[in-house]
């Protein structure tokens, strides 16, 4: 698998230990470096080995948006800042997306996927654990044995803290794991995280509207966080 090298540029450093967190929870993120302001990044800004910046947009002297005028143009940019406001000059500059704090990792993770979805090789889209979007199926730890759960008989996923059930056609499997977790092994062409506490299996999905979809008698809340990608994502099946 390769590594995608990553650079955090904040000058907050609460801000920068959280991604710097988010970041080690994605193994094939690798990063190369932290900065403080955005002098300090500008020795790597224009290196090609430098795939992708978690960029702040507010930052003293120098800001993150000039910084990114600068940055090397095969480097793609997620931008970071606590003012909505200048979400617009980000997206004028093609970043791969924006992210308001405070920020949620789920979040996070949203955007770091868009991010591997620029990319063109397979090589470089999330894996997370010795599965592959090849296989067909994960395993999963239930009642003290590993039991393997084959993608296409998964209805949805529902989180119960650090708890997950994992509804299938046959059964219901329940697994000591996070959402969060969870989500990056499944293909991403198939489930989608409709709501903090749900993922579900699209191909499953028998009715929707803007505020909840249905899997059989199951109906199921999209929150506003997720819903916009939600729709998108439903639209263009």
């Amino acid at each position: 698998m390769n590594q995608i090298n990553c650079v955090i540029v904040d000058d907050e450093p609460v801000a920068r230990k959280i991604l710097e967190t988010y970041v080690a929870k994605i193994p094939n993120l690798n990063l190369v470096k932290s900065c403080k302001n955005a002098m300090e990044a500008f020795e790597i800004v224009n290196s090609a080995s430098i795939d992708l910046f978690f960029l702040d947009i507010n930052m003293p002297d120098v800001s993150g948006l000039s910084l990114a005028k600068s940055i090397n143009k095969k480097s793609k940019i997620i931008f970071t800042t606590a003012y909505r406001e200048y979400a617009i000059d980000g997206f004028d500059l093609q970043a791969v997306d924006y992210l308001l704090k405070p920020i949620a990792f789920d979040r996070f993770l949203q955007s770091v996927n868009k991010f591997f979805e620029t990319q063109t090789t397979v090589s470089k889209k999330v894996k997370t654990v010795e599965t592959s979007l090849k296989n067909n199926y994960i395993f999963v730890r239930s009642e003290r044995k590993m039991v393997k759960v084959v993608f296409d008989e998964i209805l949805y996923v529902e989180s119960l803290s650090d708890y997950i059930k994992i509804y299938t056609t046959e059964k219901v499997l329940v697994t000591r794991e996070t959402i969060s977790n969870i989500e990056m092994k499944l293909p991403s062409q198939q489930f989608l995280r409709i709501h903090r506490s749900y993922i579900v299996n699209l191909n499953k999905v028998d009715s929707y509207t803007n505020e909840l979809l249905e899997i059989g008698k199951k109906a199921i809340t999209i929150s506003r966080t997720y819903k916009e990608n939600v729709l998108k994502k439903l639209t263009d099946i």
